[in-house]
């Protein structure tokens, strides 16, 4: 039993519409048992929040958190390099840390600066020649292999691209190490693997970076049989310090039978609350940066184009089949081709079984048809948006913006339309991919630039901009109903888990160029203590 706490002193915000503000909250058996004003009751253990600003735990319902623990925990971190010798320069050094290492991984380097023509087997080799090695992008979605991991691979001219990947070649036809969207899961089953205990150091790394933002719940959106095993050892333990929904991914090669079949025992064997499979994941398209994001007309640079991964057939059948088993549907879409095809899929499905309030996802919605905007709310679909990506990069070129073109400029990262449109939605951060730091995110999704401290360039999109109180909401209720957790999360009342955290200034009062230095003083996961700040002493 969770013993009874005590926070007081507090400016409570609790999203509860029946009672929106408070000053004291009473947690027993790691649930809200009384909130309230004035004069607090008695209770042995008793947290002074200061007069601080008190929220509910924050959601993220799109995060690698395994995944990008894994890589806090054993791989170069390659985010903020701009050169090749400095790449280099991060990896040997990462190299000689780990000699133990069946094989040296990167994370992180920028398409922007990066890509095809730079980054070669050559460029690992010249500082890992004795080890595979595979670094990938910030987005995931590229990788890069030397010389050593191409020869375990089997990588060599002629070797066919799998569907839905590409080999990168030279003018000769020989690989250049570069691998494009699912050639790098064609690789990894040939490369070494970490071991289970390397993952499960990986995902306690995850969760303490996301406890130390405030968050105390996500949605996993790519979880295979070794996802759910992980997270399956650590809830079998009561080890969690966050709540885990767990999207399965759905390949372009299932049938709806076997896909329902196998995402129905994913289910069964783990049926939660602490970690449970909840939806169905397709990567609808890939990313700009490798001229496979998928869109209605033609890139505007070169005239070339890129299809859906799922035909039509595909996407009505196998939609229809998941959410006829009640999942959740979850689809990556980047292009308004991608997002069009979602949604006719999902149209498909509710013709045929109605509607239910399974809140299906789109994440990313990078660019959107205007006529499709509306159908997001007809559907009942939830944007699933990653407000950081809706600025102007200080240093990194936007290479996806001379593809999309002026002429669909507005129809980029567009939330207000979606908003205005009646979307549900809620906000995420696709770390590591990018940064899962909320407050970070909130500002973006406001200002639309970066950072102040990052010399930040003109606002993109000014009139697309969402407000702090639409942030807060997108990541408590909206992230809750998202992760079909709105009966016990997402808003601080009696009887709701007592996931909560306490901030050092007040992001609905102080000027929007501020939030992003926020730091969380507490997180509080089912009334425990997951993170405290060096500086809070309540």
């Amino acid at each position: 039993m969770n013993p009874e706490v005590l926070v007081f002193n507090a400016r409570i915000r609790t999203m509860d519409p029946a009672n929106p503000q408070a000053e004291w909250v009473l947690l027993r058996d790691g649930r809200v048992a009384i909130i309230g004003d004035g004069t607090p009751p008695a209770a042995a253990n008793r947290i002074d929040a200061g007069g601080r600003l008190l929220l509910p735990g924050f959601q993220d319902a799109h995060v690698h958190l395994l995944s990008g623990g894994t890589d806090l925990a054993t791989a170069a971190q390659l985010y903020a390099l701009g050169s090749v010798a400095e790449l280099q320069t991060t990896l040997a050094a990462h190299a000689a840390l780990h000699p133990g290492l069946a094989m040296v991984t990167g994370s992180g380097w920028q398409a922007g600066l990066f890509g095809d023509e730079n980054l070669t087997a050559a460029v690992i080799d010249a500082v890992v020649p004795d080890r595979p090695a595979i670094i990938y992008d910030s987005s995931y979605h590229n990788a890069c292999l030397n010389t050593a991991a191409m020869r375990m691979t089997g990588l060599a001219p002629g070797t066919a691209d799998p569907v839905n990947g590409h080999f990168v070649t030279d003018a000769r036809g020989c690989p250049t190490g570069m691998l494009h969207e699912d050639a790098i899961a064609w690789a990894l089953r040939r490369l070494p693997c970490l071991s289970h205990a390397d993952h499960l150091a990986g995902l306690r790394a995850g969760m303490a970076h996301a406890n130390r933002h405030g968050i105390t719940g996500i949605i996993d959106p790519r979880v295979t049989d070794h996802e759910a095993h992980v997270y399956g050892t650590l809830a079998r333990q009561d080890a969690l310090t966050l709540w885990v929904a767990g999207a399965a991914l759905v390949k372009e090669s299932d049938s709806p039978a076997g896909a329902v079949a196998r995402l129905t025992a994913m289910r069964a064997a783990h049926p939660g609350p602490e970690f449970h499979i909840h939806s169905a994941k397709f990567f609808m398209d890939g990313v700009f940066e490798n001229r496979t994001a998928a869109m209605l007309t033609a890139y505007a640079d070169r005239g070339d184009n890129c299809a859906p991964m799922f035909t039509e057939e595909q996407t009505a059948a196998l939609m229809t089949a998941l959410d006829a088993a009640r999942f959740q549907i979850h689809v990556h879409v980047i292009g308004d081709a991608a997002t069009r095809r979602a949604l006719n899929g999902l149209q498909a499905a509710r013709a045929a079984n109605g509607p239910w309030p399974s809140l299906p996802q789109l994440a990313h919605l990078q660019v959107t048809d205007p006529g499709d905007y509306p159908r997001l709310a007809a559907l009942g679909v939830m944007a699933n948006i990653q407000p950081l990506w809706a600025r102007y990069d200080p240093v990194v070129p936007d290479i996806a913006l001379d593809m999309i073109g002026d002429a669909r400029l507005g129809e980029v990262y567009a939330f207000r339309k979606m908003l205005d449109a009646g979307a549900q939605y809620c906000l995420s951060s696709d770390w590591p991919v990018s940064t899962l730091n909320p407050f970070e995110i909130i500002e973006t999704a406001v200002t639309r630039q970066a950072r102040r401290v990052d010399n930040p360039k003109e606002p993109f999109i000014p009139g697309q901009a969402m407000t702090v109180a639409e942030c807060v909401h997108g990541y408590t209720i909206g992230a809750a109903a998202a992760c079909w957790r709105s009966g016990h999360t997402g808003q601080l009342r009696p009887g709701f888990s007592a996931d909560l955290i306490i901030l050092d200034r007040d992001i609905l009062a102080c000027q929007p160029q501020e939030i992003s230095e926020t730091e969380v003083l507490l997180t509080l996961f089912r009334g425990q203590v997951v993170h405290r700040h060096h500086r809070f002493d309540g």
